[in-house]
């Protein structure tokens, strides 16, 4: 990596501006800064040269203009540009892309990176800043930091949030099948804390017989909900390597489990984030689904005019963490230091409380969590339901993080091709799960 004083810093902000061009929903400039960790930084009073901070975000954090403008009354000397990727795999290959072209200076200032990602940016710790500070100690839930803190103890990302798991609903449609739709009775038709995915899919049976709805939205989503309960679902913690998936007896029971629920017909066929799902919010097209705490965002704006959503303070198999994110400060970024005190300011728990409020985004930090801002928070969209205890207590019941190397977003996707070629028809169970174990083992040789 070249030293910060080299020669590529002085081409850095023009080169990371022209790559994030290509995943930018907008682009919001604001004048000014503020400090961030109660201390002064330099050009708080104006006398120093002018800068820019780029922060480049996926789908939606919670980052209002409102929020963002809080931050730039103290530092009028630099300009805060925020860059949004419409989904977190458009954003994980801008990373990638970076890493295998350059030493990561066509990025911003301040990356967001998801967790399921969060290992393929640690392969990299020389790109990004240490961002351990005496000032944001036991800021966050402890599985949280473990996540982003490499074996030498360097943290390489402040959390935003995280995904604690509950069940969204339509009420309505309930109703119409006769079952309970109060979100209480909801909650104990699925098995109560004792929920079991097995109960799930039984009452998800039951629906379907009274019903031309399907019960969940996609295999892919319910996948993604079931393997997070595993420790270790692709790659053996011990040597980061991949697990044989033939041999992987606890994937291969819930692949069954989901295609089986496809074969009774309770699945409605959908992608999440393709235009169909997008769609079939607004078509009746399913009943339930597993809902983070961040799903609300993006079930409210694609269910537009329709009624009846609510949420079920209840997860199959007891807790679920499902996504979550940090902030990364590339250490190739012509100001790092600016740019650790703008990330700092960002997951501080007065912003992430004010995210979650905005976007469902469930904050990871302790205080933010306890505060009477997020324990008395309920969403009207979902009926009025506490949301802000309901995820509390699903966060709670998070026993920690399962293991995620290096190689389980890769792995991870070829099993969701898989189920989703059964998923729409295109291929049998069989067929499909052979076609994965074929590739996973490809990659499994390589190493």
């Amino acid at each position: 990596m070249p030293s910060k004083h080299g020669p590529v810093r002085s081409r850095t902000v023009a080169t990371r501006r022209a790559a994030l061009a290509a995943l930018t929903v907008f682009v919001l400039p604001l004048a000014g800064c503020g400090s961030l960790l109660g201390q002064d930084s330099a050009g708080s009073d104006g006398d120093a040269a002018p800068i820019t901070l780029t922060v480049s975000t996926f789908n939606d954090f919670g980052y209002t203009d409102e929020m963002l403008a809080e931050y730039t009354k103290e530092h009028p000397n630099v300009t805060v540009e925020h860059v949004v990727a419409p989904t977190s795999d458009e954003a994980r290959l801008q990373m990638l892309k970076a890493f295998t072209t350059g030493d990561g200076s066509e990025l911003a200032d301040v990356v967001a990176v998801e967790v399921d990602w969060l290992t393929e940016a640690m392969k990299h710790p020389e790109l990004f800043e240490d961002l351990t500070d005496a000032a944001v100690t036991d800021r966050w839930v402890d599985w949280k930091v473990a996540q982003a803190t490499t074996p030498d103890g360097k943290l390489l990302g402040y959390g935003t949030d995280i995904g604690p798991e509950a069940i969204c609903y339509r009420a309505d449609l309930f109703e119409q099948a006769g079952l309970p739709s109060d979100r209480e009775a909801v909650a104990e038709l699925l098995g109560g804390k004792k929920a079991t995915w097995e109960r799930y899919f039984e009452v998800g049976r039951q629906f379907t017989a009274q019903s031309d709805v399907a019960w969940f939205d996609g295999a892919t989503g319910t996948f993604q909900g079931m393997v997070n309960q595993l420790p270790a679902a692709f790659e053996d913690p011990a040597t980061a390597l991949p697990t044989e998936l033939a041999a992987n007896n606890e994937v291969r029971a819930v692949y069954d489990s989901i295609t089986t629920a496809i074969g009774d017909g309770l699945s409605a066929g959908l992608v999440q984030w393709s235009p169909e799902w997008a769609a079939g919010f607004q078509e009746d097209a399913f009943a339930t689904m597993l809902c983070p705490g961040w799903m609300m965002g993006p079930i409210e704006s694609l269910s537009e005019g329709v009624q009846g959503w609510d949420v079920a303070n209840v997860f199959p198999g007891g807790g679920g963490n499902w996504g979550g994110s940090f902030l990364t400060v590339p250490s190739a970024g012509a100001h790092p230091a600016e740019a650790k005190q703008l990330a700092a300011w960002l997951t501080a728990p007065e912003q992430q409380t004010k995210a979650f409020v905005t976007a469902g985004t469930f904050p990871s930090q302790i205080e933010a969590q306890g505060s009477g801002a997020i324990q008395g928070y309920a969403n009207p969209f979902f009926n009025n339901a506490p949301v802000g205890k309901i995820f509390t207590e699903r966060a709670r019941s998070i026993a920690g993080a399962p293991y995620k190397g290096p190689y389980y977003f890769a792995i991870r996707d070829e099993v969701n091709n898989a189920l989703t070629s059964v998923d729409v028809g295109t291929s049998g169970p069989e067929i499909a799960w052979n076609n994965a174990v074929q590739t996973v083992e490809g990659i499994r040789l390589q190493q």
